[in-house]
């Protein structure tokens, strides 16, 4: 098995959007301001291939096998994510919902806004995989610590990001909903 990670593009819009949505599940209700699933799914298309937002191509990179897209995880700078913040707010004014995004990272920390691995793909260690990928780019950019969100009822998922170092540090709220914030020092 050959994974591949590279930076996503604009035309890989249709892949990422339904593992966004599995990922992150009712928060995209409040990211998209849509409530139907294929409305959700098109504006989170639509993210994907913008420059200004969080889920943007430019935040992206994608695991591959056999030229199919099995994975993703978004990665920023903490300091951005209040900007990154903002566009999507604006966005969500023209369509006369008001909302403000919680911060989801300390300024200090590069963030994993989110990660995904594809239901067929899942127990391969592509999550892990995508976790390394994440650590080594934050490395390279400079931070000494990296950063991510988990529900507290995701625990397979905590486990694995234990297993991997990362620690919970504090409880954090994110559109009303209690996440575990865990760290790891790179």
């Amino acid at each position: 098995m050959t994974i591949t990670i590279r930076q996503a593009d604009r035309n890989d819009a249709k892949a990422v959007a339904p593992l966004i949505y599995d990922a992150i599940g009712d928060i995209a209700n409040n990211l998209t301001g849509e409530e139907e699933v294929s409305q959700i799914l098109a504006a989170l298309e639509q993210y994907v291939t913008e420059t200004t937002n969080r889920h943007s191509y430019l935040n992206t990179f994608v695991a591959e096998q056999q030229d199919e897209i099995v994975g993703i995880v978004v990665l920023y700078d903490g300091r951005l994510g209040y900007e990154l913040d903002r566009q999507l707010e604006e966005q969500l004014a023209k369509k006369g919902i008001q909302t403000t995004l919680d911060v989801e990272a300390h300024m200090d920390e590069y963030y994993i806004d989110t990660i995904c691995v594809s239901k067929n793909a899942r127990g391969l260690g592509i999550g892990t995989l995508l976790l390394q990928f994440a650590e080594q780019k934050g490395k390279e950019l400079g931070y000494e610590k990296i950063s991510l969100n988990v529900e507290l009822e995701k625990h397979d998922a905590r486990r694995l990001y234990e297993k991997v170092g990362y620690r919970t540090t504090e409880s954090w709220t994110i559109i009303n909903e209690p996440f575990h914030h865990m760290v790891k020092l790179l």
